[in-house]
């Protein structure tokens, strides 16, 4: 009833914006574009159809299954084992295993019931010795007749026994007379009583006589030939899976502006990824190479022009107030010129190195401090990790600048676990509010509410953090601060 209110709401809403001039699109369904309604029933609650059933157990499938690719070709390979050995052995135990069973409890029975047949006939008691004797030299049988007492009381029957079963349906079909079975009592023999006219006869049997008891042999084998394949499958697929996790491992460090160590090996298929991962960095650094020296070129013919402008102002007299507002002018343009290469630039040529985070952010302490911000810093876990140094400075220190522009006190910390190092810098400015603070990433970008992260600058402070972070394999997001103000939230893999 709920699925059904919520869908009529949503379509009445959609409906009322058309109506009203607004642009938008319904979502992508039934008719129309929008949803097929649910099914309901006379009472108005939602039907679960075999479609919707169907999508609901795929979705507790996939999240239940592994993920990792490993682990779900070990599914592959050892699934359809495991379910072929389980139908040979349901088909032995079924058919072969219990026809087997059948038969020997059957010439068992009826060897019975000829011994039965015989001394019924020949009741004397040299022939019951006799009896006694061919049965043990010719039937293997264990035979003794006792007095007429009554048969003992039912045995408890086993959970799990074809060979009770199976034993007792032969000796009611072919000695047609009361008689008591144990099958359980000794694990080697079967002892059967038959109600005779003037006494009871019993017989001892070797279970081997009325049961299939090396069938244990083929189930050790069908196991061992299963495990010694699964071992098989499980080396070969370690062996096959270890390329792609190679390759895995240097698209990931070279994410992060590491130099990885990367020779394609495996299949031919991994070998071709491979290959083409190590083209597609050598086409990368190509480009980032060209780019530099494009930057390093322009950055040399502009810095030239700027000390021109420089050289000429400084031959200008000093008490000309447009002298002096030209001196700015070139001094903002050689601010912005610095900000705009660095940017373009991204520092992507250095090496990453182990780098002490910890002693950075008491640095930026000194000089905060210095400035006139109270400043605190707190260091969890290890504060060592392997990071371009001044690029991670440029992006520390943006942050910084951020926070000490538009705060009183700050508060810097940095934590290191097995997989993350994070750094957070808190203030207690006006903040940004939260549906802008994604824009504030994008370049050039300057809020004109709250709060300018680069005021009088290029617009580039926190476009810069955020290259330098993804660069490494992370990010900056921002976020309230216990402070009262923003919290710029640095996390980068380790």
């Amino acid at each position: 009833m709920a699925d059904a209110a919520r869908w009529r709401r949503g379509r009445q809403g959609w409906l009322a914006m058309r109506r009203s001039g607004g642009r938008g699109t319904p979502p992508a369904g039934g008719r129309g574009g929008w949803p097929t309604p649910p099914s309901l029933d006379g009472a108005g609650r939602v039907v679960r159809t075999p479609v919707a059933l169907y999508t609901r157990f795929a979705r507790w499938l996939g999240s239940a299954m592994p993920k990792g690719l490993y682990a779900r070709a070990l599914i592959i390979i050892i699934a359809p084992i495991v379910l072929l050995q389980s139908v040979i052995a349901y088909i032995f135990l079924e058919r072969q295993y219990q026809n087997v069973t059948r038969r020997l409890s059957s010439a068992v029975s009826a060897d019975i019931a000829a011994l039965v047949d015989v001394y019924q006939s020949y009741p004397q008691d040299a022939d019951a010795a006799t009896l006694t004797r061919i049965a043990a030299e010719r039937l293997g049988l264990d035979v003794d007749i006792l007095p007429p007492d009554p048969l003992p009381s039912p045995q408890p029957k086993p959970f799990f026994s074809i060979l009770d079963s199976v034993l007792s349906d032969e000796i009611r079909k072919q000695v047609a007379r009361p008689f008591w079975i144990d099958t359980v009592g000794r694990s080697n023999l079967v002892e059967i009583r038959i109600q005779l006219d003037k006494g009871v006869m019993r017989v001892i049997a070797r279970r081997s006589l009325a049961y299939a008891s090396n069938s244990h042999i083929f189930l050790v084998w069908m196991v061992g030939t299963s495990l010694v394949l699964m071992g098989i499958a499980i080396l070969f697929l370690r062996n096959q899976i270890r390329p792609i996790l190679r390759l895995a491992d240097a698209a990931e460090d070279f994410g992060k502006g590491r130099t990885p160590d990367f020779h394609p090996r495996g299949a031919r298929e991994v070998r071709r990824a491979g290959l083409a991962f190590l083209e597609m960095k050598r086409r990368i650094e190509r480009a980032i190479e060209q780019r530099t020296t494009m930057l390093n070129g322009v950055s040399h013919d502009l810095r030239t022009i700027l000390t021109r402008f420089r050289l000429s102002l400084a031959l200008l007299p000093d008490d000309d107030p447009e002298v002096d507002a030209l001196r700015k002018d070139v001094d903002e343009m050689s601010r912005m010129l610095e900000a705009y290469l660095a940017f373009a630039r991204g520092d992507t040529g250095e090496v990453a190195i182990e780098t002490d985070i910890g002693d950075l952010l008491e640095d930026m302490q000194v000089d905060l401090e210095r400035q006139g911000h109270p400043t605190t810093v707190e260091i969890n876990g290890d504060p060592l990790a392997t990071v371009r140094p001044d690029a991670f400075r440029r992006l520390v220190l943006n942050l910084v600048s951020n926070a000490a522009r538009h705060g009183e006190t700050i508060a810097l910390a940095v934590s290191h676990d097995a997989r993350w190092l994070t750094i957070s810098i808190d203030d207690d400015g006006p903040g940004i509010p939260a549906e802008l603070r994604e824009e504030v990433f994008k370049p050039f970008v300057r809020l004109d509410e709250a709060r300018n992260q680069d005021e009088g600058g290029s617009g580039l402070g926190l476009a810069i953090a955020r290259d330098i972070a993804r660069a490494h394999g992370g990010d900056v997001i921002l976020q309230d601060s216990p402070l009262g103000g923003l919290r710029a939230t640095v996390r980068v893999p380790v």
